[in-house]
């Protein structure tokens, strides 16, 4: 039964980047379309004073509106556009139009190029852009109204029709183009973030597995391991090695946080590198922590040539195993090597494996063990003169060759060769390479 507690769903948000670039844009641009036609406005109205322009209300207006202009802008880039900032710059906008007669002299408004008329065009375009079609399509219509009605107060009828017309074909474009962008944004947006949603979920899952899988390879070498080769006699009874192996394996069925490698605490040379060795819980931990959607590779997991991985002495640790089976005779050769924790954790674990099926299955046979540490790649070979066995038709079911030594090995980046046939013995070779 796994002990692996089940993925859970990540607990911070979703990034929405194209909803994020939308709302910046749409955010920036009629801010500053706002306060550029404000300014420009103001100095071309002021230029033009003829009656029957009153001048201090023309004053007044451009005043009002210029401050306006600021206040929008700095309002919407630092808190956004909210719904009373387009009402209230409709409801300004349209009241300038409607005193047209009052604000614009006669011989400059027809052709649609007043100052006005360019004021009602910029706040029909900002409207559709910063409010939903519900509100701004409305605020267009009533923008349009004001304008033609200020015209023709002015006597200038050809010039209401054409800038209306003028004003509802540039509601209806921006109108069109954003509800289109917004549409199309969260759709992307949400395809966005059930990428993400299912990236951290296959992580969690990912991660979950590798997890039982080393509790399972833990359970398999320690527990299943001694119990097997006390049924076959490998053991002397009253032997200390059988008790420490017993007080280990009791270790890790009651306290699954304390994951001391049984080949390591024998040996007081390599217990302190052991203390750095990743638990089970550790990595239990990462299953439930979905939040980071990336994770180490295993690259930076055993990456050797870095110099801020610590490293341990691996021959200690086969060393180690050795002293774990005292009744199994084994001729090695063990000459210095350093490797990454992770993986002197991994290849002694196998070794141990490899050895621990040679007393279930070739009981009596000659055991070799050859470290060999070159600058391209660490080889751990095991050999018996055993009976052998055809690896093709080992069934799937058996757990110790495919994960407590294949499974252990390739997990930190290395390979596993198994030469057997039989009546013809075993090589099994281990072999991580160092990083170029």
């Amino acid at each position: 039964m796994s002990a692996v507690p089940a993925p859970t769903a990540p607990s911070t948000p979703l990034d929405g980047p194209a909803g994020g670039a939308f709302t910046l844009i749409f955010t920036t641009l009629p801010a500053l379309l706002r306060l550029t036609c404000g300014l420009a406005g103001a100095a071309v109205a002021l230029t033009v004073r003829t009656p029957p322009v009153r001048v201090p209300l023309l004053v007044a207006a451009v005043v009002v509106l210029t401050a306006w202009s600021f206040w929008y802008a700095a309002h919407a880039l630092r808190r956004g556009f909210r719904p009373a900032l387009v009402l209230g710059d409709v409801a300004l906008t349209t009241a300038t139009c409607l005193l047209v007669p009052h604000l614009v002299a006669p011989e400059v408004l027809p052709g649609e190029g007043s100052w006005v008329a360019v004021l009602a065009s910029t706040t029909v375009i900002n409207a559709q852009a910063t409010a939903p079609p519900r509100w701004s399509l409305p605020a267009g219509l009533l923008v349009t109204a004001g304008y033609a009605a200020g015209a023709s107060w002015a006597g200038q009828g050809g010039e209401a029709r054409a800038h209306a017309a003028t004003l509802l074909v540039q509601a209806g474009c921006a109108a069109l183009m954003t509800s289109v962008m917004r549409r199309r944004i969260g759709r992307a947006d949400r395809a966005f973030a059930d990428y993400q949603r299912l990236t951290r979920e296959a992580v969690a899952a990912r991660t979950a597995r590798q997890v039982e899988r080393q509790q399972n390879r833990d359970l398999h070498d320690t527990v299943l391991g001694t119990l097997t080769m006390v049924g076959l006699g490998a053991v002397r009874e009253g032997s200390p090695a059988l008790r420490d192996r017993c007080a280990a394996d009791l270790r890790t069925l009651t306290d699954p946080t304390d994951q001391a490698d049984p080949a390591t605490t024998a040996d007081p040379a390599t217990a302190a590198d052991a203390a750095t060795a990743p638990t089970t819980a550790d990595a239990a931990r990462v299953a439930t922590t979905a939040d980071a959607v990336t994770v180490p590779t295993t690259a930076d997991a055993t990456d050797g040539s870095r110099a801020d991985r610590p490293t341990v002495a691996l021959d200690h640790r086969l060393r180690a195993v050795l002293d774990r089976l005292p009744d199994l005779p084994v001729a090695a050769s063990l000459p210095p090597c350093r490797v990454p924790t992770a993986v002197a954790d991994a290849l002694a674990a196998s070794v141990r494996a490899t050895l621990s099926n040679v007393v279930r299955h070739a009981p009596g046979a000659r055991v070799t063990l050859r470290l060999t540490g070159a600058p391209t790649a660490v080889v751990v070979e095991v050999t018996d003169d055993g009976p052998g066995f055809d690896p093709g038709t080992v069934p799937a079911h058996r757990y110790g060759l495919r994960e407590s030594v294949r499974g252990r090995t390739e997990a930190v980046g290395g390979r596993v060769t198994v030469h057997s046939r039989p009546g013809s013995g075993t090589r099994i070779r281990l072999e991580w390479p160092r990083a170029g």
